[in-house]
């Protein structure tokens, strides 16, 4: 599945982008989950930044979820692997609500996350909208077994200037091995506004997305990372 953009990544000079993504629903309202993140600069060289969180989540109903969490980030200088002095450690808190929208094949997710970031450079509150689409190819739903495509834009907003601080975009394409795993893969780009703690624009990247699922109610669900 990934042979098409792995190569297109090493031939134009990308980032890599790495996502592992576990989540594990206890019941109909509560699950947890944990992510951690690694990226860099160049194709799988130049390893700039590292990220790891975790939180709770509670679905108020089929379509709304509430999500508390927290999380480290650290973004290092170019030129090597995570070369030193750092240039970001940051540690987060965030919160989010989360709406999923059904229609037909086509599965939308609307995230509103506000963030509250403390870093060596003082406290530092975001913003964070993303729309997210997810389409199955050769299925009507997200079961073992199916292609889906996955295309997301997400905009992040401060309260400094510019306060219009970052657009992230995202295409790719994912595939549901087993009933607790999928993979997905595609391209992502990143505009900066406000340069400060992310490097670079274009990325390939990967996820590997584990859902564990202790509920009785088994219901189809996003195959969407945190990030």
């Amino acid at each position: 599945m990934c042979s098409l953009p792995l190569s297109l990544a090493a031939q134009s000079g990308f980032g890599s982008w790495n996502i592992f993504n576990v989540k594990a629903t206890v019941s109909d309202k509560w699950s947890f989950f944990a992510e951690g993140q690694i990226r860099s600069l160049q194709f799988y060289n130049n390893f700039h930044y590292y990220e790891y969180k975790a939180g709770v989540n509670y679905s108020l109903s089929k379509d709304f979820t509430l999500t508390a969490a927290v999380g480290d980030y650290n973004t290092y200088q170019q030129g090597g692997d995570f070369l030193t002095p750092k240039l970001s450690d940051e540690f987060r808190s965030w919160q989010q609500i989360t709406m999923t929208q059904y229609f037909s094949r086509l599965k939308f997710e609307h995230r509103y996350r506000f963030e509250q970031r403390f870093t060596q450079n003082g406290y530092r509150p975001r913003f964070r909208y993303r729309l997210n689409l997810v389409i199955p190819i050769n299925h009507k739903k997200i079961e073992t077994g199916t292609w889906y495509a996955n295309v997301s834009n997400e905009i992040f907003i401060t309260s400094r200037l510019p306060y219009f601080e970052r657009n992230r975009f995202f295409a790719g394409i994912g595939y549901k091995l087993t009933p607790i795993f999928n993979i997905q893969s595609g391209y992502l780009y990143q505009t900066d506004y406000q340069l400060v703690d992310e490097i670079g624009r274009d990325f390939f990247q990967i996820s590997f997305l584990i859902d564990l699922n202790f509920a009785k109610e088994r219901k189809e669900k996003m195959p969407v990372d945190i990030d």
